[in-house]
């Protein structure tokens, strides 16, 4: 072997048991590694046994090999981890062959020396394992023995916690995350900053409103918020159409208020204000009421129901009517008379991309549109309806403006921060880590003086009442399963500070207002679809109030390898990421065949010969021509007029297949329950 080696970059020592391992090293590669073992002599100690380590074990070598070998070398080193009794053994060993002033010192990884690899190590190329430092790369091949354990993760969600690991230099502290500890600094992934606009804020008194309105307003500001400024500056007062995208909690709802209260109590025209949701209209209603009932009616129409949960009946005269999207289309579908309309709101507006009711929005939109223009044809006095498009959320705001025909009003200011955190847990630990986040938020107060509140997304009814019982603090469940009681009662409560935390599913996330500082994700999925970037955006919004706190806080709780519905391609913490790194997606709406039919069907009931032309005019690229053909075959229209039956599908938003079914199972004499259930069958089937 000494012939072979002709020069020694480092030759490196380290203590094992009783025992030395030895290490070559020259050009950054291993040249070999051997096991030495020293005798005491009256010369003191020298090379006793030197074995050199090889695949199929040991082979013996010279003892007097290690020293040619220790001359040949540029530098010897020695583990620190070597004991002291040992560092003085070797130290007196090269001091026999005048060695000694080659020898040094050095710390080093102790599993790589253990393994026979020479890593010298600093406080910042290491990590901190149990007690010691140890190599980057043994740290990483540790933590990754904890992953298998904990089960299969994503290359992304490894990458992550290596990057943490390598950025905090602790192990123990990353393993700790995989079992639900809440190291804030560890799982802040980042944090989106608060930032403003440079607009320059509009005195109100220059708003020249109504009176009624401008003097509502100049008692409670002086000046608007940027968002509603750069609204007035885009034509609002003058009627112009916009649509107006800006983050949760900067003051987009008002633009719509200030508008539609100015042309009602002026003479120009109701305001319907629109909204996806029950919950959302219910709470808008009272809104209005508490707020302007004084100066106009308040009316509100939910879904087909005339009659509201507390025996209030709707007005279709009112100056304001506050609905639901399906509330006014059912109102047009039937050919109820909303008397004239100056302004609509539409709240949420992104809304037209999610699946099943994008379409009776698009559809809503234009039959809506087609009213207003009927009366404005046939009266002289009505000048027809200002609409306000309102989102958070929308990837392509120029595309849906110009679609819209509206102007686009666009303000990225966020008024608060917000951090974003990830960990790790499995189903049965995420109650238990919410219960921690949720005390921790209600035991702060801001510098405003309101305690911190959490809003907790999940994915089910049931799951909602599962996690609320498990919460120390007072909490309580918040879904469209409650009654109209029960919702405003924790609404209430909420308000007043006495819930610690409300947990609900895809209700809130549409823009029910509770100022809560923080928001956890029980799990990244509503229902059995994951959310999407646009929704997890709208929903992490709800975190941080300006008037109430001085940040947010978002945590997502995230299973490894988790589904929760086997037609789910992706697992959670691959969703995870996706929803943390992704862009927002564009407002789009798709139309499959039922969807097609049901909106050019709904268009000819109400437009008559010109569904055409409205289907036309629509968001979505709706294939009319096909819907037109399966119309006629289902005899739901006869040439483009609707028949009755037709116009009781559209009444009912039957979706058409189904009505078709239930159809051909009342002419065969079909019992009703084997009717219903084929209906079923053909909804699991798709």
């Amino acid at each position: 072997m000494s012939k072979q080696v002709q020069r020694v970059d480092t030759l490196f020592l380290h203590e094992v048991n009783d025992d030395y391992t030895v290490v070559a090293r020259r050009d950054d590669e291993r040249l070999f590694r051997a096991r030495l073992q020293t005798k005491e002599t009256d010369a003191g100690p020298r090379p006793g046994k030197f074995r050199l380590k090889t695949a199929n074990g040991e082979d013996p070598r010279s003892p007097d090999e290690f020293v040619e070998i220790a001359r040949l070398a540029d530098r010897i080193r020695v583990s620190e981890q070597t004991s002291r009794d040992g560092r003085r053994e070797i130290r007196d060993l090269l001091d026999g062959y005048q060695l000694a002033e080659k020898a040094k010192v050095v710390r080093t990884c102790r599993y790589c020396a253990g393994n026979g690899r020479y890593s010298p190590i600093t406080d910042e190329t290491s990590v901190e394992a149990d007690g010691e430092r140890i190599c980057q790369d043994c740290a990483v091949r540790e933590l990754e023995r904890e992953l298998a354990f904990k089960g299969d993760l994503t290359g992304a969600a490894e990458d992550r916690l290596e990057e943490l690991l390598l950025d905090v230099g602790d192990l123990d502290r990353i393993v700790g995350l995989l079992e639900g500890q809440l190291d804030p600094d560890l799982t802040k992934f980042d944090e989106v900053s608060a930032n403003t606009d440079d607009v320059d804020p509009y005195p109100v008194s220059d708003l020249d409103l109504h009176p009624g309105v401008q003097g509502l307003l100049e008692d409670r500001f002086e000046t608007l918020l940027p968002v509603q400024s750069l609204s007035v500056e885009n034509g609002l007062v003058e009627g112009e159409d916009q649509l107006v995208v800006s983050a949760t909690a900067t003051g987009k709802t008002l633009i719509g208020e200030m508008a539609g209260l100015h042309r009602a109590l002026s003479g120009n025209g109701k305001l319907l204000f629109l909204v996806p949701l029950v919950a959302l209209a219910n709470q808008k209603h009272e809104d209005f009421e508490d707020e302007y009932g004084d100066l106009v009616d308040v009316s509100i129409r939910v879904g087909s129901s005339r009659i509201r949960d507390d025996g209030q009946a709707f007005d279709p005269n009112a100056d304001v009517i506050v609905g639901t999207y399906e509330g006014i289309d059912h109102a047009l579908r039937t050919g109820r008379d909303l008397g004239d309309v100056g302004t609509v709101v539409i709240d949420e507006v992104h809304t037209l991309q999610e699946e099943g009711r994008g379409h009776r929005l698009d559809g809503l939109i234009t039959r809506l549109k087609h009213y207003c223009e009927q009366r404005e044809n046939a009266r002289e006095s009505y000048t027809g309806a200002q609409w306000i498009y309102l989102s958070a959320t929308v990837g392509n705001p120029g595309g849906l403006a110009k679609k819209l025909r509206a102007n686009l009003v666009e303000f990225e200011e966020r008024p608060v921060p917000i951090e974003r955190h990830l960990t790790f847990a499995d189903g049965q630990e995420k109650p238990r880590i919410t219960n921690k986040l949720v005390r921790r938020e209600y035991d702060k107060e801001s510098s405003k003086g309101y305690r911190g509140q959490t809003i907790v997304f999940t994915n089910s009814r049931r799951r909602c009442h599962e996690v609320a019982r498990k919460l120390d603090y007072p909490a309580a469940a918040y879904h469209a399963g409650l009654d109209y009681g029960k919702r405003k009662q924790v609404e209430r409560q909420f308000g007043d500070q006495d819930l610690a935390a409300v947990v609900t599913t895809a209700a809130l996330a549409a823009g029910v207002d509770f100022p809560a500082s923080q928001v956890v994700f029980d799990t990244l999925a509503m229902g059995i679809e994951w959310l999407t970037v646009q929704e997890f955006e709208q929903m992490l919004g709800r975190a941080g109030r300006p008037d109430y706190h001085d940040r947010g806080k978002v945590y997502m709780l995230v299973e490894p390898d988790a589904v929760y519905h086997n037609s789910m391609d992706m697992s959670e913490d691959e969703v995870a990421f996706k929803l943390l790194k992704g862009e927002m997606e564009d407002v789009v709406t798709a139309y499959d065949q039922n969807a097609a039919i049901e909106e050019v069907l709904a268009n000819v009931v109400v437009g008559g010969h010109s569904a055409k032309r409205l289907s036309e005019r629509m968001v979505g690229d709706v294939p009319t021509k096909h819907a037109v053909g399966k119309l006629l075959e289902y005899g739901f229209i006869d040439g483009l007029d609707p028949t009755p039956l037709g116009r009781t599908v559209t009444t009912h938003f039957l979706d058409p297949d189904e009505a078709f079914k239930m159809l051909d199972g009342v002419r065969k004499g079909m019992d009703p329950y084997r009717i219903a259930a084929e209906i079923e069958l053909l909804g699991e089937e798709e």
